[in-house]
């Protein structure tokens, strides 16, 4: 091989070498210090790709478990309000108890229908005031601005957004506003039953108070099939009989029973209440079976008589068994949240150790590499210097 000076193919080769070798420890260095594999999408295309994807959902996955939480702290605010309520409806049940007994004179009753308005009065308030970031619970209808008016919440438990990613709690049921409504305290409507006439349909129709009456719910209830006796003068015990055969067939229709209640008062008169706290009329013109309707007040609970307050009991009991529900109902939503929770947590810790894997370096194994890439420099450096000497020869030549 000759000897020439222009091109020093040996210090190319090393500083090429050494070149190589720079780049290697640059890029380990660079992996050490961040504690990444890929730093850039020139490091693996396709890992870094892959990773971004299960770094979404891993995101996602931490927001949903929050989300989740969200829906507990929910329900645990609702249920403190439908807790209460519980407690005000308990207490209800006892004074009806207490006023079925005709030992109570007329001051007693009106000492016990003040604290029963008292008390349902504070089972409006919860029904109003009990909310969650300014959303109302239970008032029967969330907050139209932020959710619509549907009684119904939706949360996101899931990354996705797919129906299997939403939970929806409903609050229709958790109506604490209604439920102090039906339940406010009044005589109901008192209908006189004209024995001698033939019945065939009876439509009583449930109004709220206000000046132009807007109808809440509507009752027919057919009772052709009665047998009346006739006569124009019906002794006591006919009559009696005759009403007896109404109130039981107004309480056994289905549709009735949703909406009213029907008793004999003590002067054996038709008593027609609302369960939903509403003035109760009856389309039925005079002279077709019923005559002398008179309009009670608005409400479902009279503890003035010993049979009104027998129907409370049994109006009390209807809303205590809705009450239970709504808490029966919320109770198992909290238990499906505590259940995705864990569900989300384990999941999130799957993906992060996935994603770990692709995105995050081995810090043992880059040492290593590192290690290597260092020597390598510190040789390369050594033999591109004596690559640099090894043409000094020619030097002699030209002594």
């Amino acid at each position: 091989m000759g000897m020439q000076i222009n091109t020093n193919l040996a210090a190319l080769n090393a500083h090429r070498n050494l070149s190589n070798t720079q780049n290697d420890l640059s890029k380990s260095l660079e992996k050490l210090s961040s504690g990444l594999r890929i730093n850039r999408a020139a490091d693996d295309a396709a890992g870094l790709a892959i990773s971004e994807g299960l770094r979404s959902q891993v995101n996602g996955l931490s927001v949903a478990a929050r989300n989740a939480q969200d829906g507990i702290s929910v329900i645990q605010t609702a249920e403190g309000g439908l807790t209460e309520a519980h407690s005000i409806l308990q207490r209800l049940r006892d004074l009806s108890v207490q006023a079925g007994n005709d030992s109570n004179n007329a001051d007693s009753r009106a000492a016990i229908t003040k604290e029963a308005d008292e008390l349902v009065s504070e089972l409006a308030r919860i029904g109003q005031s009990t909310n969650f970031n300014g959303i109302k619970l239970l008032s029967g209808d969330v907050d139209a601005a932020a959710v619509g008016k549907q009684a119904t919440l939706n949360f996101q438990i899931g990354a996705d957004g797919d129906a299997s990613s939403q939970i929806d709690v409903q609050l229709a049921n958790a109506d604490v506003t209604g439920v102090a409504s039906r339940l406010s305290t009044g005589t109901g409507s008192t209908f006189s039953l004209d024995a001698s006439a033939t019945l065939a349909t009876l439509t009583f129709t449930a109004e709220d108070g206000a000046a132009t009456p807007n109808t809440l719910a509507t009752a027919a209830v057919d009772i052709s099939g009665l047998t009346l006796e006739g006569g124009a003068a019906p002794t006591t015990a006919q009559a009696a009989s005759n009403m007896d055969k109404i109130v039981n067939a107004l309480n056994g229709d289905t549709n009735f029973a949703k909406n009213f209640t029907a008793t004999k008062n003590d002067a054996g008169e038709l008593v027609v209440k609302s369960t939903t706290g509403a003035v109760v009329d009856t389309d039925t013109a005079p002279g077709a079976g019923l005559t002398g309707v008179v309009q009670g007040a608005v409400g479902s609970l009279d503890f003035s008589t010993a049979a009104g307050a027998q129907a409370a009991i049994s109006a009390i009991d209807i809303e205590i068994t809705g009450i239970s529900s709504a808490r029966a109902e919320l109770g198992a939503k909290q238990n499906r949240f505590e259940s995705a929770i864990n569900s989300l947590n384990v999941s999130r810790e799957n993906l992060q150790a996935a994603e770990s894997r692709i995105r995050d370096v081995d810090m043992a194994a880059e040492m290593v590499n590192f290690t290597r890439s260092n020597i390598l420099s510190q040789a390369g450096t050594a033999m591109l210097a004596q690559a640099n000497q090894s043409n000094q020869g020619v030097l002699q030549l030209l002594g």
